[in-house]
């Protein structure tokens, strides 16, 4: 979501406060698009769906997932590309699933489960690329660490039940929405973190490697 594997090969050369500062635009995406996952979530364990509702609700989450993915900015171009790739397949997998014509059970299971599968694999191996860069990293690694197991649970029984469909897309949508809500603070304070980094001698070897070594810049002594 902001970096992808490759990206940040040497931290203290790559990032920049600028870099923090486009990452961390995106913390209003994040709480809002967590707090709307929580409301999804609650709503999705408190209403008595149909096959067909449950699939055009999905669906409308798909496509929120993909605007928001759409939106987010990473920390340099390819990133945002990536993003907007993302997101366009979110997006073309929401309509999918809303416009198909009575969607059996196993077809939304099918929609879901990929779909989870996808999303979850991008968030670890974003998150895994991150880790030099968001401090705390491990939380997008819970995300995908959670997301992926719920896609195959949605994909592992052919015959899933309503319930089923109904369990693992609220979980999903509950759990992440809190995290996303937790994150979104994380990186609104992205910047300040930085300047910490910076000022503070041998902090995760940020500063260690940006400030010039002391000894190659004062002459040795006769």
């Amino acid at each position: 979501m902001f970096v992808a594997p490759g990206t940040v090969p040497d931290f203290a050369h790559k990032i920049s406060r600028e870099a923090a500062q486009r990452v961390a635009s995106n913390w209003y995406l994040l709480l809002l698009n967590g707090l709307l996952l929580v409301v999804a979530g609650v709503l999705i364990f408190s209403i008595n769906w149909s096959v067909r509702s449950l699939a055009t609700f999905l669906g409308a989450l798909f496509i929120l997932e993909g605007l928001t993915m759409a939106l987010t900015a990473g920390i340099d171009a390819r990133v945002r590309q990536a993003n907007v790739l993302t997101g366009l397949l979110s997006i073309a997998a929401g309509v999918a699933i809303i416009v198909w014509p009575g969607p059996g059970i196993v077809a939304v299971a099918i929609f879901l489960g990929a779909w989870l599968i996808v999303v979850g694999t991008i968030t670890i191996s974003g998150s895994l690329a991150a880790r030099r860069f968001l401090p705390n990293w491990w939380l997008l690694l819970i995300l995908g660490l959670l997301e992926v197991p719920l896609g195959v649970l949605a994909l592992a029984n052919p015959g899933a039940t309503l319930a089923a469909i109904i369990t693992v897309g609220g979980i999903w949508a509950v759990a992440v929405g809190v995290m996303r809500v937790i994150l979104s603070f994380e990186v609104k304070n992205l910047p300040k973190t930085i300047d910490r980094a910076f000022s503070e001698p041998g902090r995760n070897g940020v500063a260690a490697e940006a400030k010039p070594r002391q000894d190659r810049l004062t002459p040795a002594a006769s």
